[in-house]
């Protein structure tokens, strides 16, 4: 048996991967427009600011889920597409998604009831 909660829990490092704050906005305009520049993505996901989106694409070239290509022109541009890793996801967020679709309601009545509105 494991003591550790984040241990016992193996979808736990997923979650840290998949869901932090802006990667499913990152992933999900990637998947759905295809290949971006940096400024076409900010333009897309209107709330991130330029240094969170930096830190976001690197983590995720680093994770694997997205490819930088750099192409050494003048001036020089840079494109982020969802990788083949980044696109397997695709089944998890439809999934998602369908539960979103069938559920939200239900979750905002409950919080209407807690909090008795």
């Amino acid at each position: 048996m494991v003591d550790d909660p984040e241990l016992a829990c193996p979808i736990a490092p997923v979650v840290d991967i998949v869901f932090s704050r802006w990667t499913t906005p990152i992933l999900w305009s990637l998947h759905t427009h295809g290949r971006q520049r940096f400024v076409e993505l900010e333009r897309r996901i209107t709330a991130i600011t330029p240094k969170v989106l930096t830190q976001r694409l690197r983590q995720l070239e680093r994770d694997g889920l997205v490819v930088r290509t750099y192409h050494p022109e003048v001036p020089p541009r840079v494109e982020y597409e969802i990788s083949d890793l980044g696109r397997s996801l695709a089944p998890l967020f439809a999934h998602l998604t369908e539960w979103a679709g069938e559920n939200l309601e239900k979750v905002e009545r409950a919080r209407r009831a807690y909090d008795g509105d």
